[in-house]
């Protein structure tokens, strides 16, 4: 719960940054000179990059959160058997372990999203975060390729018979 509020207020204080600079883009779009015409569009390129990286963002945690919460309905969620230290950190040779189980078990079944999603998390363990999140954006995109598309689904709905698939 604490990492959702983290996040929300994060997000908030994104938001609010973001109309504050496009208010100065706006006043400098404003002002007419060519100069502050070119600085104001500069200004306003900023806000749209950041919309745009914080909307993709809060998709990719909404979409693994799914699969967080869909994995352990199933019992499926990695335990948590790493090591670690007196302070609490994870001990690098557990989760060098655990990841290399997991490796093999993704290699097994690479189109299982469950695997990809169980290795996300070694990744993570292992402080390996740009693997982990391509790990998870694997997972996610699996998954979504083994669910029925909406079309599917009324077809199917709309005939009386049960979608193939997820």
């Amino acid at each position: 719960m604490r990492a959702k509020i983290t996040y929300f207020v994060t997000a908030a204080v994104l938001v609010f940054y973001f109309v504050l600079v496009g208010s100065r883009g706006v006043l400098l779009l404003r002002h007419g000179t060519p100069l502050t015409i070119a600085f104001g569009v500069a200004v306003l390129v900023l806000p749209v990059i950041g919309v745009w990286f914080l909307w993709k963002n809060t998709q990719f945690v909404t979409r693994a959160n799914a699969l967080a919460a869909e994995l352990d309905a199933e019992g499926g969620l990695p335990v948590d058997e790493l090591v670690r230290t007196p302070s609490g950190r994870v001990d690098r040779d557990s989760a060098d372990a655990v990841f290399a189980r997991r490796r093999e078990e993704t290699e097994d079944s690479p189109d299982d999203w469950r695997c990809w999603f169980r290795l996300a998390v070694a990744y993570q363990d292992a402080r390996d975060t740009p693997r982990a999140r391509k790990a998870m954006q694997r997972a996610i995109a699996l998954h979504g390729a083994a669910q029925p598309s909406r079309a599917g689904r009324d077809a199917a709905k709309a005939a009386g018979t049960r979608p193939s698939g997820g």
